[in-house]
């Protein structure tokens, strides 16, 4: 006799059986952003900007080796017992109340993210090729006082979570940003590659707050329909901090989760790798990467080398539901 099973049997089995999140891979989650950067700045509009970021990316991976090989948050303001402690702290308050364990918005900042900031820094400022004005910003971030470091970066944690700044003294500064974020991108990666993998996918899959990621609450920088074969045809959208993916049903607005009203744009005789998911209920957008079309599309480069795309949806009425974290306006 078949058996029918009712739609709370249909989805129960359909969360255990799609692979709810997918963690970065420490090893090349950077250097694999460097070498598609590269690529993409080939003839672009925007080439210089995109080889920076390649730059920057390459830095990012050596800093994060380098925090992997010495042990993360062995300094004696932590202490490795200390943010052990912590840690399993965190997951068990996680586990018990639906939260993302490293949420970027409240986790005590070690002074280690400031190394990691001087460290891209150095390595940016001594790169050829690039104005004199990039080597200024960075000596500038590297002699800037630790409570406007510490300021900057709450700040741009706060942006990504939604908390945007809204016209008081404090603002982000634009130039700076790119750099601050990067460190912080490093810094979260790092404390992830810590934890125990199998224990945070177990605890964090089912965090009960949406459109942010479980492991640290930042928003989405955009999505990506995975073609690998554990993964492939499902969605996953990309923390634009900790680099984590979590799954999200297609044609679904990553903002408000309508259902309604959802449509799709690309550039007339651009990649079909790329096209940019709007919604008619919030009206904002988000790109969606298509892994089908190009195995090595990656979310954050793709969506900076899409600025043309970013106009279109502007000219046609929507706004970005995140920014990137590589790229800020002034006074955002």
């Amino acid at each position: 006799m078949q058996r029918v099973l009712d739609p709370a049997q249909i989805e129960a089995f359909g969360q255990r059986a799609i692979p709810r999140i997918r963690l970065p891979d420490s090893t090349h989650v950077f250097s694999t952003r460097a070498i598609r950067f590269s690529k993409l700045s080939e003839g672009h509009a925007v080439g210089d900007y995109l080889r920076l970021m390649g730059v920057l990316a390459d830095a990012q991976q050596s800093a994060l080796n380098a925090r992997m090989i010495r042990g993360v948050e062995t300094s004696a303001a932590d202490g490795a017992a200390q943010f052990g402690v912590q840690n399993e702290q965190r997951l068990r308050l996680a586990r018990e109340h639906g939260m993302p364990p490293l949420q970027a918005s409240a986790w005590p900042r070690a002074e280690g993210w400031r190394t990691v900031l001087s460290e891209l820094c150095a390595a940016v400022a001594t790169a050829p090729g690039y104005p004199e004005g990039v080597a200024r910003i960075c000596r500038d971030i590297q002699t800037l006082p630790v409570a406007q470091l510490e300021a900057q970066a709450d700040l741009l944690l706060g942006a990504g979570v939604s908390a945007r700044p809204t016209g008081g003294e404090a603002q982000i500064d634009a130039s700076m940003a790119p750099f601050i974020m990067a460190a912080l991108q490093v810094y979260w990666t790092s404390l992830l590659a810590s934890l125990n993998h199998d224990e945070v996918s177990e605890n964090i899959g089912r965090v009960d707050v949406p459109g942010v990621c479980p492991v640290c609450g930042t928003e989405p920088v955009a999505s990506i329909v995975r073609a690998e074969k554990a993964y492939q045809g499902y969605r996953y959208l990309h923390c634009a901090l900790c680099a984590t993916e979590w799954h999200l049903v297609r044609i679904k607005c990553s903002h408000c989760e309508s259902t309604e009203g959802i449509h799709y744009h690309s550039i007339e005789g651009g990649s079909s790798a790329l096209r940019a998911e709007a919604c008619d209920h919030c009206k904002t957008y988000r790109k969606i990467c298509y892994q089908e079309h190009d195995r090595d599309v990656e979310p954050l480069v793709d969506d900076l080398a899409s600025l043309a795309l970013d106009l279109l949806m502007t000219e046609a009425g929507f706004q970005r539901a995140s920014s990137h974290p590589l790229l800020w306006q002034a006074g955002s």
